[in-house]
């Protein structure tokens, strides 16, 4: 597909609905709209839709950017394969990982987590056999997080003076698990602490460690993963080019290198948007998913954000991260790799090794994780025969790289170049302890920082995952879809939760209070 730059000539000025940005939660709001037989437009800052799903080449390699593994959409009864299958009209097919999905690497062993959820309590009993209470009691917590979270995200898409009147009875339970951080919870069960490292060895997938994160977060993605991981056929950026031919069947589009600058408000409605070009474009509807940060802080004037704003003080943006993108000559089987993701840790006190690290950034990495798209994808395969691609990820503050922030993308100076390359070496040195083989194997790489996020993604501080996932983050009942001005929405990931079905499941959530019709209802359980 060939994407191209807004143009009033080619596209237009009005539409039903502009949609600002095309990532996971802006495709499926565009998807479900134009179902609907609205004309939408998507817009987009990056030259590439998609936003987190979007991929990238060099040489012959091919990387994600931000898609490692799905639960879940392997069965075709759940609730996020259901809704992907909607919104691709079946077009976005899946490839289901190795049941030995993730390894989690101390340095006294490691743990294979397996599928399915029974041979992962299993594992767990035999390796803690003096914690099977605890083991049995923490997963029915993780179904007991499920349960109180449906009538909480219900509550988000009802109009205020509705929302707040059953707030008492939708939310309140909610929060007796939201209001608690993941160490709490796990320490009342047992406390065996390698028992604790072990639980929360995907800590990296929400972004805090356990003494920081909301227990509901933890739940989530723990429960998220115990059938398995999946990944899309083709790559991530399958994801955007499976849905975008649902949008234009309706007469909508979407452009790239187009991005919003001002959303226009007339009588404390939404009744467009003002590119950085200087085009304006209307639409009743306005719908943001670049994050409340960039809604509220930035596109609206202070006229109508003065409260909007004062809310952003509530919340704290997530860390930024680094990325290795490595490739190697060889395939997958030559290298003795699998489509395993290695979770690598200098500990079992998660919140100890990030405490470390951030005081001082040449202790120890307090997580680097391994992820080989390569080896998930089949087709990539057949289209790079012989190449490998893998993706090394741990956490880096933006203060550490602040000082190059207003240097030109691709031009920030040798000593930006020699930092990068320093790290670069401590990655590889760490890959190489764990996975041996691959010494002597690596072709090419490249490291992207919280600058190259910043630039590629609109995060001002490079951050992986919005907001922070703490208990207070859950109180934040203004994290809604619904905005005090008319025709003003926010999706994404922060009215929901972290990831890809967190940002799916906003886009969901955002069109049922849109058309103040349950879509779950009528979508997942027709």
């Amino acid at each position: 597909m060939k994407y191209k730059k807004y143009s009033s000539t080619e596209f237009g000025e009005s539409f039903d609905a502009i949609i600002i940005g095309s990532g996971m939660s802006g495709l499926c709001c565009g998807a479900l709209l134009a179902q609907k037989g609205e004309k939408v437009l998507l817009l987009e800052k990056h030259f590439k839709p998609g936003g987190y799903t979007h991929t990238f080449k060099r040489n012959e390699y091919e990387w994600d950017v931000g898609i490692h593994y799905i639960g879940d959409v392997h069965d075709k009864n759940k609730a996020s394969r259901k809704l992907f299958d909607h919104i691709s009209e079946g077009r976005l097919e899946w490839h289901k990982m190795d049941d030995n999905y993730d390894t989690i690497v101390f340095p006294d062993r490691q743990y294979d987590f397996v599928s399915p959820k029974e041979q992962f309590i299993e594992n767990l009993v035999n390796w803690f056999p003096k914690e099977d209470h605890a083991v049995y009691r923490y997963m029915s917590l993780l179904d007991e997080v499920t349960r109180k979270s449906i009538p909480y995200y219900k509550n988000k898409v009802l109009p205020s003076f509705l929302s707040a009147i059953l707030s008492p009875f939708q939310t309140r339970p909610y929060y007796g698990l939201s209001d608690q951080v993941t160490y709490d919870v796990i320490t009342n069960l047992s406390s065996n602490k390698k028992l604790l490292g072990l639980l929360t060895g995907q800590w990296g997938d929400y972004g805090l460690p356990p003494k920081q994160s909301s227990f509901v977060m933890h739940a989530g993605v723990a429960k998220h993963y115990l059938d398995g991981g999946n990944y899309p056929i083709g790559g991530s950026g399958k994801i955007a080019e499976s849905i975008l031919p649902v949008i234009r069947k309706s007469n909508g589009n979407i452009c790239v290198s187009s991005a919003v600058k001002e959303i226009i408000i007339q009588k404390n409605k939404a009744v467009g948007v003002r590119l950085e070009s200087g085009d304006e474009i209307y639409s009743p509807l306005v719908i943001s998913s670049a994050g409340v940060m960039n809604t509220y802080g930035k596109m609206l004037n202070s006229g109508h954000t003065v409260q909007l704003k004062n809310n952003l003080y509530r919340v704290t943006k997530t860390h930024g991260y680094l990325c290795l993108y490595i490739g190697m000559k060889g395939s997958p089987e030559e290298l003795g790799l699998s489509t395993t993701n290695f979770w690598i840790y200098p500990s079992y006190d998660h919140d100890k090794n990030v405490k470390d690290y951030l005081e001082d950034q040449n202790q120890s990495f307090p997580v680097l994780y391994l992820s080989f798209p390569s080896t998930k994808d089949p087709e990539k395969l057949k289209s790079f025969p012989n190449r490998t691609t893998m993706e090394a990820i741990t956490l880096a503050p933006f203060s550490w790289f602040e000082k190059w922030k207003d240097q030109p993308w691709k031009n920030r100076g040798a000593d930006y170049e020699s930092l990068k390359e320093k790290v670069c070496q401590r990655m590889f040195d760490q890959i190489f302890q764990t996975l041996p083989k691959l010494k002597n194997k690596i072709d090419y790489y490249e490291l992207s920082t919280p600058l190259s996020t910043k630039a590629m993604m609109n995060y001002d501080n490079g951050e992986l995952y919005g907001l922070e996932h703490t208990p207070s983050r859950f109180r934040q009942r203004w994290l809604r879809p619904q905005t005090p001005i008319k025709g003003l929405f926010l999706t994404g990931q922060d009215i929901t939760t972290v990831g890809l079905t967190g940002a799916l499941f906003s886009g969901l959530l955002t069109c049922s209070a849109i058309f103040k019709k349950n879509f779950y209802k009528e979508i997942i359980r027709p």
